[in-house]
């Protein structure tokens, strides 16, 4: 009979034992009598891996296993790769045991500091939506989405790929159901719909700390808290139907997170039409902005450079034209930039100052954010600055590895005021490069002015 496994004793006893002979138990990660999952490595001192260990005689072990072999076919940038699994034995017990990629940062860490804000909401549900719509597309039911199993790997969000199942499996034991798992999970088989309903729990838990409430029964369905602001709460009233042919689509969520988007159903082919004209509307006015800003920028370094006597003889017409010159073909030949210089940079033409920081705004970023970095995390922003001082363009020069932290620099960024440059006693646009340090101890900001 097979030993019973409880976490405290994989915690004591099975680090620094070695699995199949080539992946060791480096550090404890956390588990349960359900399994247990520890830091590994591929091989020597090379690449990081988390490994799983599942009881061989759970009730679904086989299947996870299966799934996981399955998985390892897969690729996507927001799925976890699956690199091995194999069957073991420790301390007569025996296991199942899956090798995954290794996540730098879990979303249930994250939550258990502070909520996402609505941006980092949109940015956790995009790749989400695309990833499980890779996987349904491959005949493939994620079946345990929730903030454990979703990750950062890198720069990228990503979803576990160790416990898939596909269509038409039927539920897990009873007593292991939460309201992350669909109705339908508890008393048969169950398909793509029952992601969707799980996608609604964690978008819930992310925005509040707390998941949805639920009694559980067939005729109820999980309060959404008023507090939880739109399109997300209706978003997570769709997916939290009991019935899942009443759940809205991967695809409906996609279209209503996006700027603008209608709240109610996309009404067939005439709403895909308007949808697409609408995203053209704003591509085109998106790029007429970024005209303009061109247009006005080549403005103020024009008016910061008196006209040469070359251009203004140029819009003189001469009362008698001599007959023109022979073409030198070396001449033609060769471009004249000194002239086009002269009006793109201002400083050229007489001795420039320096412009300076009139008001500088720190992140927005609560001390628990900042006890989640390990190390210091660098971004550096690049500023457009116009001849009053204010900014008129902000972008990552470097964003770093966090998107959460390199938005609220940008967004400080863009809040910032100067006392304008100077060209021959003239104010004139200039450009800046502000470089952020996050560490657990404090934000660090320095300016640096790069022209004129």
């Amino acid at each position: 009979m097979a030993k019973t496994m409880n976490a405290a004793a994989i915690r004591g006893d099975w680090a620094g034992r070695v699995i199949d002979g080539r992946f060791p138990l480096l550090q404890w990660l956390g588990g349960s009598t359900a399994g247990a999952v520890f830091l590994t490595e591929l091989s020597e001192g090379s690449q990081k891996a988390v490994i799983k260990l599942i009881p061989a005689d759970a009730e679904d072990a086989e299947s996870r296993i299966a799934a996981s072999e399955a998985a390892m076919a897969l690729s996507h940038p927001n799925l976890t790769q699956v690199y091995a699994h194999g069957r073991c034995e420790i301390d007569s017990v025996q296991q199942l045991y899956v090798v995954t990629e290794f996540a730098d940062e879990v979303l249930a860490e994250i939550l258990k500091e502070r909520p996402l804000s609505l941006r980092e909401a949109r940015e956790m549900l995009a790749p989400a939506v695309d990833a499980l719509s890779y996987l349904h597309s491959k005949g493939f039911v994620h079946s345990r989405l929730k903030p454990s199993n979703i990750m950062a790997a890198g720069d990228r969000l990503k979803l576990s790929t160790d416990g898939l199942s596909l269509p038409g499996a039927i539920g897990r034991p009873f007593p292991e159901r939460t309201v992350y798992d669909a109705p339908e999970v508890a008393h048969g088989p169950f398909g793509p719909a029952a992601d969707v309903w799980s996608l609604g729990a964690t978008l819930v838990e992310v925005l509040t700390q707390r998941p949805p409430v639920w009694g559980g029964a067939a005729n109820t369905e999980p309060v959404v808290p008023e507090t939880v602001p739109q399109p997300f709460a209706a978003v997570a009233r769709e997916c939290l139907r009991t019935d899942p042919a009443r759940r809205c689509t991967l695809e409906e969520i996609r279209t209503r997170l996006e700027p603008g988007a209608a709240l109610q159903r996309p009404a067939g082919k005439a709403g895909k039409t308007a949808h697409a004209k609408g995203r053209l509307a704003a591509l085109f006015a998106a790029l007429a902005i970024l005209l303009a800003g061109i247009g006005i920028l080549n403005v103020f370094f024009h008016r910061a450079q008196p006209p040469s006597p070359a251009t203004e003889e140029q819009n003189v017409p001469a009362a008698n034209p001599a007959p023109a010159p022979a073409p030198n073909p070396t001449a033609a030949a060769t471009p004249a930039p000194t002239q086009r210089r002269a009006v793109e940079n201002p400083a050229s033409s007489g001795a420039a100052r320096k412009g300076t920081t009139v008001r500088e705004v720190q992140p927005d970023v609560p001390a628990s954010a900042l006890r989640t970095i390990v190390g210091k995390i660098t971004v550096t922003i690049r500023l457009a600055v116009d001849e009053n001082g204010n900014v008129t363009d902000a972008a990552f020069e470097s964003a770093g590895p966090s998107r959460y932290f390199a938005n609220e620099a940008l967004d400080a960024a863009r809040q910032w005021k100067f006392k304008p440059a100077q060209v021959n006693g003239r104010a004139v646009p200039s450009a800046w490069l502000l470089h952020f340090q996050f560490t657990q101890s404090g934000i660090d900001v320095t300016p640096t002015e790069t022209a004129p």
